[in-house]
């Protein structure tokens, strides 16, 4: 048997498909945003918020949690294929959730 497997990724504000598009975060009150932009949706993001960083006070960087990893987009690939054929319900794009990303490291 052969499987392919097609991970699309979209831009989070326009919703076009981009191979460039890559994770942002930022926050705002204690609440932490996750979100995936083409460059150019990036390039806008930054524009937006220019005057507000310009005129804030810098506190620090967050820091990741320890469980947070850099997951390339082969590996959500993989990840998703796995998790699809273990009876999961994932979708074809976005962040695949926790979960499911900590069962497939328990069964690797």
């Amino acid at each position: 048997m052969a499987q392919k497997v097609v991970t699309i990724y979209t831009d989070d504000l326009t919703g076009e498909e981009s191979s460039e598009a890559t994770t942002h975060t930022f926050s705002l009150d204690g609440v932490q945003y996750q979100i995936d932009l083409a460059p150019e949706s990036y390039d806008q993001l930054l524009e937006a918020m220019a005057p507000f960083t310009k005129a804030g006070r810098k506190t620090g960087r967050t820091r990741k949690s320890p469980k947070a990893t850099a997951v390339s987009r082969d590996d959500s690939a993989a990840i998703r294929a796995w998790a699809k054929e273990a009876g999961y319900e994932v979708s074809n794009r976005g962040r695949v959730p926790a979960e499911v990303r900590e069962a497939y490291a328990k069964a690797h």
